[in-house]
């Protein structure tokens, strides 16, 4: 995905690398429950790059260092919006995953909620 969006990517443009394959997990129930437990996590999101593995960190690393080091704030400013930004990420897609297993339903469609939790993570992006 990142490839395709080009050289001058939109915070939005980037996120949605992000968003994208993270909620497709919700189709698998192994997928489901692999969202729920990064999401227990979450006290270690500020140490990515040292925690995840080698795989995990290629992908992420251009994305997420794009995000950080976009101008819009101080490059601490910028960091501490990015592990904002994947706690709300993990946390909201947990929640899904977690009512889809309990069969509670959702009140927006898959489509709806990627646009709508795009929006929300580019936000905390730009502040």
């Amino acid at each position: 995905m990142r490839e395709r969006i080009g050289a001058r990517p939109t915070v939005r443009e980037l996120v949605d690398c992000l968003v994208v394959p993270y909620v497709e997990l919700l189709d698998a129930a192994a997928g489901r429950s692999y969202v729920q437990i990064v999401a227990q996590l979450r006290g270690q999101f500020a140490a990515w790059r040292v925690e995840s593995d080698a795989a995990t960190t290629r992908y992420l690393a251009r994305i997420l260092d794009e995000l950080e080091s976009r101008p819009d704030a101080a490059p601490a400013v910028q960091r501490e919006r990015v592990v904002g930004m994947i706690m709300l990420l993990t946390g909201a897609v947990a929640e899904r995953a977690r009512r889809i297993d309990d069969g509670a339903g959702n009140e927006t469609d898959d489509a709806e909620f990627v646009d709508n939790l795009t929006t929300m993570c580019a936000a905390v992006l730009t502040g």
